[in-house]
C-alpha cells in the first residue's frame, strides 16, 4: 500500500501534538508555528492551525456529530488492544 498525505484543521497544536505523539505514538516530522507533520503508521498527516471550527461540516453517526472530513487507520484487534493499553497508562 502506498503512503498517503492528509491535512486537517485543528484549533490547538500543543494538544494535537500530545495526542498524536503520546497516545498514538506517531513521530513528528517538519513543524512550523502553524502546522505539524506526523508519521502515522507510515502515512503523513498534517495538523494545520485554524482560528475556529466554524464551517466544519458534520454528519450524525451513531447519534454523534462526526466531522464529514475524517480519517483513521485500520488495525488488527491485537494492534487495537495494544494501542488502547498505551492510552490507558
Amino acid at each position: 500500500m502506498r503512503p498517503f498525505h492528509l491535512a486537517f484543521p485543528v484549533t490547538d497544536l500543543d494538544t494535537t501534538k500530545s495526542f498524536y505523539v503520546d497516545v498514538l505514538q506517531c513521530d513528528v516530522g517538519r513543524t512550523s508555528d502553524d502546522w505539524i507533520d506526523f508519521d502515522m503508521f507510515g502515512h503523513q498527516v498534517v495538523a494545520h492551525l485554524v482560528d475556529n471550527k466554524e464551517g466544519i461540516e458534520t454528519n450524525k453517526v451513531d447519534g454523534d456529530n462526526v466531522p464529514a472530513s475524517h480519517f483513521g487507520v485500520i488495525l488488527t484487534w491485537d494492534q487495537w488492544h495494544e494501542l488502547r493499553d498505551v492510552y490507558k497508562s
